[in-house]
């Protein structure tokens, strides 16, 4: 079953589908292995640990389908993909879509920031106007060829047109033909119980620690409304700070033989990411020698 039809099926099904955000192929396998529905390709998180720039629009689109290739085959959930602004207007964002399906992504999430964009829990965003990302919009869900791929679009309005104009957005959004809604960067517990009794679509809440908004559980924002919960940060934040502890121990005593305890092994390092399974399969279909081959 395609990629794009599991993830129609885990919208249709109960439940909240919780999407932990993966920075590369490790990541991802880590997501899945952990008995997650569906992995999240975080563009703040690609940014940061493949070109080393924080999530200020500089990584371009050949950069994030490269990336979202490969983590969608390290997988075999559906894989929701950050696709920014769609990389331009109406005609950029045709080809956006277009590229995305082809990297065996389940989802991808466009925004209504101008360009260049930034991380939708810093300060001083601009958005475009509303009838421009509506045209986008109506563009990304004409190019789909697979009616399977699911369109999430994300505003970043509240922070800064205000409430009444991101609503006024999300419906346009929805006739536009939104899929699933994403209202960024809300700010506390009432702005999440207003957003999701406003809106008739599934609803996507982006869970940042240290972020702007509450850190509510998965449980509260199922009953809340809501149908995706994505942790971009989770995973890269939580990594950032292990690495760090260990290159300041290595630094300090010029070993880690006292960290051992808190390292996984070599092995258990290859097999999280396939070794046991690829071993078993080159077994398999390795044949020996025939004798010709010796004479």
């Amino acid at each position: 079953m395609r990629a794009t039809t599991k993830f129609r099926q885990l919208l249709q099904e109960p439940g909240i589908i919780a999407a932990p955000g993966a920075y590369d192929c490790l990541s991802a396998k880590l997501i899945e292995n952990a008995g997650f529905p569906a992995v999240y390709m975080t563009g703040a998180g690609m940014s940061i640990s493949r070109i080393g720039y924080p999530d200020l629009g500089l990584a371009t689109m050949t950069e994030m389908l490269e990336h979202a290739a490969y983590i969608a085959d390290a997988v075999d959930v559906p894989v929701i993909a950050d696709a920014d602004t769609g990389y331009g207007g109406i005609l950029n964002v045709r080809r956006t879509v277009r590229q995305y399906e082809r990297t065996g992504v389940a989802a991808i999430h466009i925004e209504d920031q101008d360009f260049p964009k930034r991380c939708g829990h810093l300060d001083d965003k601009r958005v475009i106007p509303v009838e421009d990302m509506v045209q986008k919009i109506r563009a990304a869900v004409d190019a789909r060829t697979d009616d399977d791929l699911t369109i999430i679009v994300r505003t970043d309005s509240l922070a800064v047109t205000g409430w009444d104009d991101s609503m006024r957005r999300c419906e346009q959004y929805i006739e536009a033909g939104a899929d699933v809604l994403f209202v960024e960067a809300l700010r506390s517990q009432d702005d999440v119980e207003r957003a999701a009794s406003n809106l008739d679509v599934p609803l996507l809440y982006n869970y940042v620690e240290t972020g702007k908004s509450p850190l509510l559980s998965a449980q509260d924002l199922e009953q809340a409304g809501y149908k995706i919960v994505i942790y971009p940060a989770s995973a890269i934040l939580s990594a950032m700070r292990a690495v760090s502890t260990v290159m300041a121990e290595l630094k300090e005593k010029g070993t880690t033989a006292h960290l051992l305890d808190d390292m996984n092994s070599l092995h258990e390092c290859f097999d999280a990411v396939g070794l046991s399974q690829m071993l078993a399969d080159d077994a398999k279909f390795a044949t020996s020698a025939s004798p010709a081959a010796h004479r």
